[in-house]
């Protein structure tokens, strides 16, 4: 039987600010959209925890056998520096300063992005939409809108008509603002925009001869607001109306309050049942920012080439450490709590790994199909990692009082044990058994050690101690081999 149908997932909607009862649209299936990048610079370690959040999503979304269709776009146009419409496009000011093309920015960071995202063991979506590559559905939406009356065309721009839309509902839904309270934090446009009010967004701009990344349109020539393409590639893939949509709480306003307007102006239809944020990542209790210099990025992390922390992280131990804290919590990223997440992460597969030897008993100490459960109702209660990972060291705690003789289990009992343990911790928290490799390299270090203190022995003509330590190594399996370059060994 499949495992969704005997565990009640509950999710927490950024739309009611509660936690709801996942029931997907399509019984087993789940569609389920997430905001990508906008490929402009390397990626930011705050973007990687919100994708770390929603790739354990998906993990344990298709551990419960449900079949999902995970889609991740990458914006490779139409974000501008501001998001009241103005400044650049942020790929082609980085095009224009490095004098390249802006599809050579676009590859060189998306390349950046999947090397990231690879590196620290991310399961890839099923579609990956660019911006450029769905223009047509775009112009296509933008037309209904236009059609439905909530859109105006001036000079060759279309923007989104926010009072409109408003009379009959409500913008702010989602983020929990009121219209006339943007209206009073806005400044006056004094004539220098087309829009009728400043809250009115844009779904097609005009661009003038020095704007290098436009296309033709029926409104002239031009490229798309950033809301729009998010709007047609979600429901291209997913259709009209689907499960979930996620994203940075930085998103929230206005990129997904403008998609929930954009669905229900073109197709009178709210897009999606289930809303997720994730929530910030600092650094040593500050907001992460270029201008403070408060900032690293994730390969400076991996390769502990930086100034902030003591040394480098595998991709493991940062994951173990973004899984100690609820996506929904601000996580303050500081060179204590990777030490502790690192001495954590091997303590949990050291346990792992001698579960390979550990005998069943004719009894059980411990009830396992309990914590077997508690495993599940943690992930179940909005995919709480911190609370899972707390009952994984109970069976960490288990295994090792197994191993003192101080408990036992039934063979069955064992096995759910291992079974549990190893889903958990590779399938769903995407962790890799790095303690092998670990302690790999340091068996490999004390052979160095011992050929090095063998090669004094016989230096000194001491053959019984170079005999001995031949020999011992023999006996558990490592064979020495004396050759003109030096000794080298190998594992049996």
């Amino acid at each position: 039987m499949e495992r969704y149908k005997e565990n009640q997932l509950k999710i927490y909607n950024s739309l009611s600010g509660q936690k709801e009862i996942f029931n997907p649209i399509n019984n087993g299936h789940v569609g389920m959209y997430v905001c990508g990048p906008t490929v402009y610079s390397n990626v930011h370690l705050g973007n990687v925890r919100t994708f770390m959040s929603f790739d354990v999503i998906f993990r344990y979304l298709k551990h419960l056998d449900y079949k999902v269709r995970y889609v991740r776009n990458i914006t490779d146009a139409g974000h501008l520096e501001n998001d009241a419409d103005e400044g650049e496009d942020k790929i082609a000011k980085k095009a224009r300063l490095e004098q390249i093309e802006p599809m050579e920015v676009v590859q060189r960071y998306t390349v950046d992005f999947h090397n990231v995202l690879n590196n620290l063991n991310f399961l890839p979506p099923s579609i990956e939409p660019t911006a450029t590559g769905h223009l047509i559905e775009q112009i296509e939406i933008i037309k209904m809108i236009i059609e439905n009356g909530f859109a105006y065309e001036v000079n060759g721009s279309v923007y989104f008509d926010v009072h409109k839309y408003n009379e009959t509902n409500e913008y702010g839904i989602l983020s929990k603002r009121k219209l006339e309270d943007l209206i009073n934090n806005t400044r006056e446009l004094q004539g220098q925009s087309d829009k009728k009010n400043p809250q009115d967004f844009a779904l097609w701009k005009n661009a003038d001869a020095k704007h290098i990344m436009k296309w033709p349109s029926p409104w002239g020539v031009g490229f798309p607001g950033w809301h729009i393409e998010c709007t047609a590639m979600s429901t291209k893939y997913l259709g009209e109306q689907f499960d979930i949509h996620g994203g940075g709480i930085d998103l929230k306003f206005p990129h997904h309050e403008s998609e929930i307007a954009q669905n229900i102006a073109a197709r009178g239809i709210a897009p999606v049942n289930y809303w997720i944020h994730t929530n910030m990542l600092e650094m040593n209790g500050q907001r992460m920012a270029k201008s403070t210099g408060n900032i690293i990025n994730p390969n400076e992390l991996l390769s502990g080439d930086n100034d902030k922390m003591s040394k480098a992280y595998s991709p493991s131990v940062i994951r173990f450490f973004m899984a100690q804290s609820s996506y929904r919590s601000v996580l303050d990223l500081t060179d204590a709590g990777l030490l502790a997440s690192e001495k954590g992460f091997y303590k949990l597969m050291e346990a792992i790994n001698s579960l390979k030897s550990v005998s069943f008993g004719n009894s059980s100490t411990f009830d396992v199909k309990e914590w077997k459960q508690k495993c599940y109702n943690a992930m179940n209660d909005d995919f709480n990692t911190p609370i899972l990972i707390a009952h994984l060291f109970e069976g960490v705690k288990v295994i090792n009082q197994i191993k003192e003789g101080k408990a036992s289990l039934t063979s069955e009992d064992l096995e759910t044990l291992k079974t549990t343990m190893n889903s958990f911790v590779f399938d769903v928290l995407g962790l890799m058994n790095e303690a092998a490799q670990n302690n790999s390299e340091k068996i490999n270090g004390v052979v160095e050690l011992l050929i090095k203190l063998r090669k004094e022995a016989r230096e000194n003509k001491d053959w019984a101690l170079s005999d001995q330590i031949r020999d011992e190594l023999v006996e558990i399996g490592i064979q020495l081999k004396d050759g003109k370059e030096g000794t080298t060994f190998s594992i049996n």
